[in-house]
């Protein structure tokens, strides 16, 4: 196997099914750009640094593929999926077209109660930020956004949504990490409960403009 071929990549164990576990740690590998956009992996020589049959690693790059991060490779193997700067600009305007108003709607004080329930989860992304977990940063990040949006009651939008962030996801994150840019992102979030809260529509969509136009500023960077 070449050097520049091997991943650090962890071994896995039996709690969750392998499938699961891999599928995983995959996706550990792309949020921090370890798994490079155009590079095909195989299934064979990603499952011998795991230390399981290619099955489930098989299986987990399938899964993958179903959410738009890699793509079959006939007789080869997964390759990254790579977006331009075109693909993320038109992702990010459909998301703040979606998320903006939808956002802004639930803004007043009869749904404090709900707002203040995903506190902990803000919270969380804050934390997962101060201590440089990536994963532990997008998992939150994603479940955050998702209950804000399953307030606003269309179910078929939160999946709009939610496939929008998959196929948007984040490059590059471990060098924000070392630049210290992921925790202003983090705080947004806490910001933005505060303005639903108080009921400013206003200040409720500006902060999902900036929010969402932030994170494209950082993909374009990257």
């Amino acid at each position: 196997m070449a050097a520049e071929d091997r991943l650090d990549l962890p071994m896995v164990g039996e709690r969750q099914s392998l499938r699961e576990q891999v599928a995983h740690a995959l996706r550990a590998a792309l949020i921090t750009g370890e798994m490079r956009p155009g590079v095909v992996y195989s299934a064979p020589v990603l499952a011998a640094q795991f230390g399981v049959s290619a099955t489930p690693v098989r299986e987990a790059m399938l899964d993958l593929a179903k959410e738009g991060l890699v793509e079959a490779v006939r007789n080869k193997g997964f390759r990254v999926t790579e977006l331009s700067d075109r693909d993320l600009d038109e992702l990010t305007e459909i998301r703040q077209l979606i998320e903006v108003p939808t956002v802004a709607r639930l803004a007043g004080r009869a749904r404090e109660e709900e707002f203040e329930r995903l506190r902990p989860v803000a919270e969380e992304i804050v934390s997962a930020a101060e201590r440089g977990d990536l994963l532990a940063y997008v998992d939150a990040d994603l479940r955050f956004h998702v209950e804000l949006l399953t307030l606003a009651g269309n179910a078929h939008l939160v999946e709009v949504v939610r496939d929008l962030r998959n196929r948007a996801r984040l490059y590059g994150l471990s060098q924000l990490r070392e630049r210290d840019v992921l925790g202003d992102s983090a705080r947004e979030h806490l910001t933005l409960l505060d303005a639903l809260k108080s009921g400013d529509r206003q200040a409720v969509q500006h902060l999902m403009t900036e929010h969402i136009g932030h994170v494209r500023g950082i993909w374009a960077e990257h």
